[in-house]
């Protein structure tokens, strides 16, 4: 396989000779949670493989522990600061991509690429790291796998696209609840909410073999057939550029709130909150 990575502190992406990419996350000391050079990574890869007219499947997957543990404890500290090149989280007003802001094209940008993405997960994937995941075509989990919207539990909301990528996986009540309480949910409970597509043994064995038979298919139908599904779910177009715009007002107004302060600030003390 052909190493094609820009950012390879972050992201190691390789495409092998059937035009099929693996894009696979390595900040393993942090459960590849997401940080500044993380977005930067992710966003790159997202434009490369838009363009090339050679691939025809993606595998992205985590390396270590986790597939993705979420946006970096750093990052926290640095949603209040006056200094908005801190951190892409810190202005999320501007869309920087299309319908999207950073965080959100991150997760929504896969959507974008005219080709299957399959996502391995293992471990965790909490908050924006579930929203990552979301953006894949597919989602395969092992028994063991985590995944929460776990933004409540810092004073956020989801804002990485969730609210797009989720439409038409999980139903309204599910959602909410999942939403309103950060309930994780594990392997067979995360393909039956909707946030998983099923349960096996190796995630990513399975992925690399469902990439390679997707590579064997008419290149033609297979980019069709993904607009197809684009149109079918809406997740693009004015619908979503409403929606996308209302997560981000959401989460400005609760960024550097005293309750959001007091709900990191008790996370990272490891003490119960006390809200206004």
């Amino acid at each position: 396989m052909k190493n094609i990575s820009t950012h390879p502190n972050r992201i190691r992406m390789l495409l092998d000779d059937k035009g099929v990419a693996e894009v696979c996350l390595v900040r393993t000391d942090k459960m590849n949670a997401l940080d500044a050079a993380m977005f930067e990574a992710l966003v790159a890869a997202i434009a490369q493989l838009k363009t090339r007219a050679d691939l025809r499947a993606i595998v992205i997957y985590g390396e270590g522990k986790a597939f993705c543990a979420g946006l970096d404890m750093a990052s926290f500290t640095a949603m209040s600061d006056a200094d908005k090149e801190a951190s892409p989280t810190n202005d999320l007003m501007p869309r920087t991509n299309g319908l999207a802001n950073t965080p959100q094209h991150i997760a929504l940008g896969w959507r974008e690429i005219p080709v299957p993405v399959i996502a391995a997960v293992h471990g965790v994937a909490f908050g924006g790291g579930l929203q990552l995941a979301l953006g894949a075509d597919v989602r395969l989990v092992t028994p063991q796998t985590q995944m929460s919207f776990m933004e409540i539990k810092w004073g956020l909301v989801p804002d990485m696209a969730g609210m797009v990528l989720v439409r038409g996986l999980v139903r309204d009540d599910v959602l909410r609840e999942l939403i309103y309480t950060g309930r994780i949910a594990v392997g067979a409970d995360a393909v039956q909410s909707g946030l998983a597509t099923r349960v096996c043994d190796d995630p990513l064995l399975e992925a690399r073999a469902m990439a390679a038979s997707i590579a064997s298919r008419s290149p033609n139908a297979v980019r069709g057939a993904k607009r197809l599904a684009n149109l079918t779910n809406q997740t693009l177009g004015d619908d979503a550029a409403a929606l996308l715009i209302a997560e981000s007002i959401e989460q400005v107004a609760l960024i550097g709130s005293l309750n959001q302060t007091e709900a990191v600030q008790a996370n990272m003390e490891k003490r119960p909150p006390v809200f206004q």
